[in-house]
């Protein structure tokens, strides 16, 4: 099996002649969108909407193939300076359309009967659902040039600055042990079954921090102030305000949320506090164990026996997934290991122009390894449900994006647990609530952690000791007393690059986790009948709102009552590990 993803079937090097006749392609694209916009007064409404549209899908089907193989090939590498440069070249010119477009988009918010002409025309009326917001968006458009200005900046501006830090985090060297190793290697040592390994690896990790936290610090500090003046331009309250909007997610759905994770917060320090005892702590539980695995074990898995697993369990959910599934791994859209210069985590990116997606993890071998890959595996699943949308209705908000991959874990674990024997069982049930922990507990420490980065920035620099006496802060918060105050994380705003894109990439997580589980909870109820309302609901999330949306399967996301009902089912599952822990140590 394949250990790299192949990249070739989209271009076979920066020095592919399709890939230069794509940018000519792309620099012919804003040529056209920009003569079209000096003459959009001057046209029939249909006709100026009609060519405006062809042109925005020419330039986000080549522009967009274009920039995810520099960004592609850059994860894969980032020593490698060619992707860098020739991602500015591709944005240079893609940066060109800024103006164009905006101008497309004013004129087209001021036609008086816009939704009336788009809702009758065949060409235009998939569409509406983006033209609607296109009249919300217009009243924070700038005006003339502007947009390309603030485009063309953004390269040596937030854009500089976020590579910079994933240069710094993927190549900062590690000494552990005597040995120098890489940052996403020593971050799996978290999951050792040796405690004193993971308590080395905690402060060999918290040690290569300092020699890097001073300049991404800089990152930091730059880049949330450039998202303030953005917003402030534009006319947005808040960086929150504007994250909203772009994620066509009311404010009072994100407050039924967290006002119903503060409900259950205490729940999930009874967890912590459950684990760190029956780990041998007294004041809670410290951060280098938060991933302690208990219980008996499970194997180590080879890509083979993951790809085995996951074919062979979601053949019993939906053909369709488990296909595409064994099509990942067969055909080499994964990028499996860690290395020297590879980004850390995991993501998933759809690959449009082959109707396929690539992903990249730091595969280790463990079964979080593997729940690792069914959540991407969720995302290019959801990728594909969206094959048959128009090119600019396939993006998806941060919210709805992580629907699919948690859904996914869920299949995984619900499946991995009711198979387990009693120490297996406790294994996995840990590790599932480890899991949500984080998507509760420190998603939430985050959110808090970057509201005070953006209600201080506009006012003063925040140097590295003070964002990390803001993280600790936020951590305080979100884990209470289930956390030893003693042993946190100060520097884990350095190593998240959720904090160095998209603002507030951090509740999205929350909100898959608790609305896959809603769904999951459906699925359960309804079995087989429930699968092609689940494939509706995701073609649905790149054409409606979070609400909208979720009303497919029948939700109201502005009712706590819902969000309730998925912490419940956690706290089930911690009633039920506190009550194994207590047996064993009884």
């Amino acid at each position: 099996m394949n250990e790299r993803w192949n990249l070739e079937p989209i271009y076979r090097g920066f020095d592919d002649p399709a890939f230069q006749a794509d940018l000519e392609a792309l620099k012919a694209c804003v040529g056209e969108m920009t003569a079209l916009a000096e003459i959009l007064e001057t046209l029939e409404p249909l006709e100026g909407l009609q060519r405006g549209i062809a042109l925005k899908e020419q330039a986000e089907k080549v522009g967009g193939k274009l920039a995810l193989y520099a960004s592609l090939r850059q994860s894969a590498d980032t020593k490698d300076s060619e992707p860098s440069s020739q991602m500015g070249r591709i944005m240079a010119v893609y940066s060109g359309l800024a103006a164009p477009d905006a101008a497309f988009e004013a004129w087209a918010a001021k036609l008086p009967d816009l939704l009336e002409i788009v809702a009758a025309d065949e060409q235009l009326r998939d569409y509406q659902f983006l033209f609607r917001n296109m009249l919300e968006d217009s009243r924070h458009l700038l005006p003339g040039k502007c947009e390309e200005v603030v485009a063309k900046m953004k390269l040596s501006g937030g854009d500089a600055w976020s590579d910079l830090q994933q240069y710094l985090t993927s190549t900062v060297p590690v000494s552990y042990r005597g040995k120098i190793t890489n940052l996403s290697s020593i971050r799996n040592l978290a999951y050792d079954p040796d405690p004193q390994v993971r308590k080395d690896a905690y402060a060999a990790e918290l040690a290569c921090y300092e020699r890097i936290a001073d300049a991404v610090a800089f990152s930091l500090n730059s880049i949330k102030l450039e998202t303030i003046s953005n917003c402030q331009l534009r006319g947005y309250a808040s960086p929150l305000e504007r994250t909203l909007k772009q994620s066509n997610m009311k404010r009072e759905t994100l407050d039924a949320m967290l006002g119903a994770m503060d409900e259950y917060l205490p729940k999930f320090w009874q967890y912590l506090k459950a684990k760190g005892k029956a780990l041998g702590h007294k004041n809670g539980l410290p951060w280098y164990d938060l991933f302690a695995p208990m219980g008996k074990a499970g194997k180590k898995y080879t890509a083979q026996d993951a790809r085995d697993y996951l074919v062979r369990l979601f053949a019993g959910f939906d053909g369709e997934l488990s296909q595409m599934v064994a099509d990942a791994f067969d055909n080499a859209w994964i990028d499996f290991y860690p290395r020297d210069g590879k980004a850390g985590g995991a993501f998933c990116a759809g690959v449009e122009c082959l109707g396929e997606s690539r992903i990249l993890t730091n595969f280790d071998g463990m079964f979080t390894d593997v729940v690792t890959l069914a959540h991407e595996l969720g995302h290019a699943f959801h990728n594909q449900c969206l094959k048959g949308h128009r090119p600019l209705n396939r993006d998806y908000s941060m919210p709805l994006a992580e629907t699919a991959s948690t859904f996914n874990e869920c299949v995984v674990m619900a499946a991995a647990i009711d198979a387990a024997e009693p120490q297996e069982r406790l294994a996995l049930l840990e590790s599932q609530l480890q899991d949500t922990t984080q998507v509760i507990c420190d998603i939430y420490s985050r959110y808090r952690f970057e509201t005070m980065v953006f209600e201080n920035r506009e006012e003063q620099f925040m140097n590295t000791a003070a964002l990390c006496e803001m993280m600790k802060t936020a951590q305080r918060q979100s884990y209470g007393d289930g956390l030893d105050e003693s042993c946190l994380h100060p520097y884990m705003w350095v190593c998240k690059s959720h904090y160095y894109g998209p603002t507030f990439y951090n509740f999205p997580y929350a909100f898959g986790a608790l609305f896959a589980r809603g769904l999951y909870a459906q699925y359960q109820q309804e079995g087989a009948s429930f699968v092609p309302k689940y494939k509706q609901l995701l073609r649905t999330t790149s054409v409606a709102s979070a609400e909208d949306t979720a009303a497919v399967a029948g939700i109201d996301l502005t009712d706590k009552g819902f969000w309730r009902g998925a912490l419940a089912g956690v706290a089930r599952q911690i009633d039920e590990f506190c009550a194994l822990v207590e047996g064993e140590n009884g």
